[in-house]
């Protein structure tokens, strides 16, 4: 009962939604950043290995074995960096996009949480917190004067 109750809470709080919101944006711009990789940066790379596709870039250790009837006996042995190249594009594209995206965030979130910027609305906690420390600040100097 304790786990359903517990799991009826993560629920309604919105963190479920939350996460399944992230997670369907995050398969979006997966795609996104697949084809724009795959197909925007890889051609012009490609131009300079003189291919057609950079992925199909490899280095052959071994050749294919081959019979009398031309038949592959043994499968040749590639190290196909071509692929190699094309994830750490796409893991930079992602990476400079999520750091961009996190720092715009955070610049905003500053924003926000400045009471004194009045060109951004200030959550409710952070004013009353604000109001709080002011309250804190006058109470502490009436005391000192108090004393003297």
């Amino acid at each position: 009962m304790k786990f359903i109750k517990e799991f009826k809470e993560f629920a309604v709080k919105g963190n479920m939604m939350d996460m399944a919101i992230g997670i369907i944006i995050g398969a979006s711009f997966n795609r996104v950043i697949d084809v724009l990789v795959k197909k925007v940066m890889m051609p012009p790379l490609s131009l300079l290995t003189d291919t057609i596709d950079f992925k199909d870039q490899k280095y052959i250790i071994r050749e294919a074995i081959l019979n009398e009837d031309g038949e592959v006996i043994k499968q040749s042995l590639a190290l196909e960096y071509g692929a190699l190249i094309e994830a750490f594009i796409d893991f930079l594209i992602v990476g400079v996009t999520v750091f961009l995206v996190v720092k715009a965030m955070n610049r905003l979130r500053k924003k926000a949480h400045d009471e004194k910027d009045k060109t951004v609305a200030t959550p409710k906690d952070i004013e009353l917190l604000a109001k709080l420390t002011e309250l804190m600040e006058e109470q502490n100097k009436l005391m000192k004067n108090s004393k003297n």
